[in-house]
């Protein structure tokens, strides 16, 4: 019965800690991964927009933005002349659906991708083969082009497609290079691998920028290391934008200072509720275990009171004999929420397609912290009823 009871005990212990660190580390797992696929959004950028990002909690107001100008490359150039605390900028606009040819062979459902040549020194675009646009070809909108894996591979399936030319909406463009490949992320984002990158005075060529019909521009300057927090390259780039369209001191701004990192850390906070929501309800599990593991406890100090008394009179102080249950509480319990770990380290080996659950060093110390803790809180009376039996009673008990 002693060995049912116990089993049972740091079953509960076992479910209530393998429900807490499978939920944190599933969260965990999900927010790297979908932190991972919006990595093409950069680091430590602000982006000049017409639309701010929606993430205010209450109703969008779109009709506000509605009537606001896209940037425009004129303003591109005056922020490069202008802007002091950033490391480079870059404009770009895409067009998503784009057909390219190549003789007998076709890549459909393609991005293109008009931008600068600083843009590499924004967003990075490891080329694999051949290389990337020179200043002088953005400046004169050469129709040169950078392709993505994918097209790569399906224009030209037996041959080098550096040197070679292809065909965009009956335009003919010049491959210089190929961009390494990145392969599908987890949800799915844009990634280069299916997009194609050309100048972007070259891609106005084929789509008018900035009207309605039109593609949408984007601005993004990428700040230096030491603005923490971009204060000052925000600061900078309001001030230069609101001098450039003319806007008077009352009026309101008529674009949007986007951070891509808004985005994840939007993404954070929701996962962190997630996890908490989660943590609640393991803890349910924990608390049965807890109550378990305290009975237990009761129970072995009755059947050894009289052992306990023999100890304190042979010279066993209190504090020896509270230590003594207080670290049989304990181990019970980690022992207890060592096996949950062990479930959640056999639950990382299943194969969940293109995510990949990683059981971290911080939620082992932390199912092993919480452990002991449901230990402690679970094993502190009945310690502190042990300690303070009188010997002469505790050994004329049978």
């Amino acid at each position: 019965m002693n060995l049912l009871r116990t089993t049972l005990s740091l079953l509960g212990v076992t479910i209530g800690i393998f429900a807490i660190i499978a939920v944190f580390t599933l969260v965990d797992s999900l927010e790297k991964s979908i932190k991972d696929s919006l990595s093409f959004l950069g680091t430590n950028n602000i982006n000049v927009e017409k639309w701010p990002y929606g993430f205010g909690g209450g109703p969008y107001p779109w009709w506000k933005y509605l009537q606001r100008p896209y940037p425009t490359y004129d303003e591109f150039e005056f922020l490069s002349e202008n802007v002091k605390h950033a490391q480079a900028i870059t404009i770009a606009a895409s067009r998503g659906g784009i057909i390219a040819k190549q003789g007998s062979s076709s890549s459909v459902d393609l991005s293109l991708v008009g931008t600068v040549y600083e843009h590499q020194n924004v967003y990075e675009i490891p080329i694999s083969t051949g290389r990337y646009f020179t200043p002088q070809e953005a400046e004169a909108g050469r129709n040169v082009v950078v392709l993505g894996s994918r097209p790569a591979k399906e224009l030209f399936p037996t041959g080098e497609p550096i040197g070679q030319d292809i065909k965009i909406k009956g335009l003919k463009y010049h491959v210089i290079g190929v961009i390494k490949e990145e392969g599908e992320s987890f949800m799915g984002t844009p990634s280069n691998d299916d997009n194609i990158y050309m100048p972007f005075k070259s891609f106005t060529k084929i789509f008018y920028s900035g009207a309605r019909g039109g593609v949408e521009p984007s601005i993004t300057v990428k700040g230096l290391e030491s603005d923490i927090g971009l204060v000052e390259l925000e600061s900078e780039l309001r001030g230069l934008m609101r001098k450039k369209r003319s806007l008077k001191p009352k009026e309101e701004d008529d674009f949007a200072l986007n951070r891509p990192e808004a985005i994840a850390n939007f993404i954070g906070s929701t996962f962190d509720v997630i996890g908490f929501a989660g943590g609640i309800i393991g803890g349910f599990s924990i608390l049965v275990g807890g109550f378990g593991i305290a009975n237990i406890m009761f129970v072995s100090v009755r059947e050894r009171t009289n052992i306990i008394g023999i100890q304190k009179s042979l010279g066993a102080k209190n504090y020896f004999i509270l230590f003594q249950f207080l670290f049989e509480s304990v181990f019970l319990s980690v022992i207890g929420g060592g096996f949950g770990i062990i479930l959640v380290w056999l639950l990382s080996f299943i194969n969940l397609g293109s995510l990949d659950l990683v059981l971290t060093f911080s939620n082992i110390a932390l199912g092993l912290g919480v452990s002991a803790a449901i230990g402690m809180a679970s094993g502190i009376i009945p310690a502190a009823m042990a300690a303070r039996l009188d010997p002469v009673i505790a050994i004329r008990t049978q």
